[in-house]
């Protein structure tokens, strides 16, 4: 019979941001951490349930990395635009100067 292991909250979180923070799925991360199968979909959803604020945290973080990578493709589309002006501006110069 299997033993029956207890995980501590903060051994829970860091599975779940694991597994939230790759591209592999809960059951490859399930495997590597030595969990049954729906351990992370369960803790994740009792932690939901119960209000604890673990999750509310793991949500706040996605959610400001989504916003930094919206900040940052903002800033990398108006970098390629100042470039192309650059360049246009490198051409008209170079033109002018012959």
């Amino acid at each position: 019979m299997a033993k029956y292991t207890v995980r501590s909250r903060e051994y829970k979180l860091e599975a779940i941001r694991l597994w939230q923070s790759t591209d592999k799925s809960a059951a490859a991360v399930e495997d590597e951490l030595g969990l049954r199968r729906g351990s992370l979909y369960e803790w994740k959803h009792h932690l939901l349930v119960k209000g604890q604020s673990g999750v509310d945290e793991l949500e706040q973080e996605e959610m400001s990395e989504q916003a930094r990578m919206r900040q940052l493709q903002r800033e990398n589309k108006q970098l390629r635009q100042e470039l192309e002006i650059l360049k246009k501006a490198m051409a008209i110069f170079t033109q002018a100067s012959r």
